[in-house]
């Protein structure tokens, strides 16, 4: 029965969204560092309260009701308002300070990080991130279940409840064999990627789908330009193989300096005016209200693009 004078506590509060951001409640108990019977307690008192069942419990699994599905955002932006509370209470709202969640997708992470991560330690000594590395469908979904602060990622996110912070844009680089005819070249149409056999990432990587957008932007088929039988997890692998004279592929600058040294290898850009590049921006929750700590973050990553950038490519920064 729901009882009207009820209020439930943060930490009540907690242990829902962690139970059912985890749906284990072993995990769960283990992140909030309380005992299994504390965290049941927990929710058994909030569910009490309000007087709905918001979890399932299982020996096998755990399930959260629907009643608990639409209640969990409001849960988790009571304690994102709390979290803002003591921000400003401490006078440091909008300030990199503290544990900052950051979830990177593969192809920035290896070639920002190395720059990025002591220039955030120079310019914000009290700030804690911890860094998620995964694919974008999944940091998306880690974003919206408060497993992560906010994402680096290419923009568009097109994910409801999220919003963009766009940084830079970034230009595609065509990696052949050093003895390709393409090699070196700065003059190249997206037509030219019809005479290549691209080297693409699996399935699910944000690259795969942008290289396949700009083959429909040369009005080529990307299933034919593609090819469909050799394709890698890793962007290191997808330049040795390119390397070993299977095929080629498109990388970001950023990566050039990591991947693209390499004995064998060439590169080659596109003519200038010739769209074909990515734009990388932060995403955070709309419920979120630390949009001045990320768009700090983005001015410290903007600036550790540059850096990472081989000088012999000019990004363009900012353009929207």
């Amino acid at each position: 029965m729901h009882n009207k004078e009820y209020r439930p506590t943060l930490a009540q509060l907690r242990t829902f969204v962690t139970i059912a951001d985890n749906r284990h409640f072993g995990t769960a108990a283990a992140k909030l560092n309380i005992s299994q019977p504390s965290l049941s307690q927990a929710l058994s008192a909030l569910e009490n309260g309000i007087g709905v069942q918001l979890i399932e419990r299982s020996t096998r699994k755990v399930i959260v009701t629907p009643i608990g599905e639409r209640l969990l955002p409001y849960a988790k932006a009571a304690l994102d308002a709390t979290d803002i509370f003591v921000a400003h209470s401490r006078g440091s709202y909008g300030q990199l300070i503290g544990p900052l969640s950051l979830g990177v997708i593969p192809t920035i992470a290896p070639y920002l990080l190395p720059t990025l991560l002591p220039l955030l330690r120079q310019e914000y000594p009290e700030l804690e991130p911890r860094i998620v590395e995964d694919r974008t469908t999944q940091l998306l979904e880690m974003l919206r279940d408060g497993r992560i602060d906010v994402a680096l990622l290419a923009l568009p996110s097109e994910s409801p409840g999220t919003v963009d912070i766009p940084l830079y844009q970034e230009d595609f680089v065509v990696v052949v064999p050093s003895t390709h005819p393409l090699a070196g070249r700065h003059d190249l149409s997206l037509q030219a990627l019809d005479e290549l056999q691209l080297l693409l990432l699996n399935d699910g990587h944000c690259l795969h789908d942008q290289i396949v957008d700009l083959c429909r932007k040369a009005d080529l088929n990307p299933n034919e330009a593609a090819s469909a039988v050799t394709r890698a997890s890793s962007l290191t692998t997808i330049v040795q193989l390119v390397a070993g004279g299977l095929g080629a592929t498109l990388v970001p600058v950023s990566a050039v300096g990591a991947e693209c040294r390499r004995p064998g290898l060439s590169t080659a850009t596109f003519a200038p005016g010739v769209s074909a590049e990515r734009h990388v921006g932060l995403v955070h929750r709309s419920s979120s209200s630390r949009t001045p700590e990320f768009t700090k973050l983005g001015a410290v990553i903007t600036k550790a693009y540059r850096a990472t950038t081989p000088h012999e490519f000019r990004p363009v920064i900012g353009r929207r």
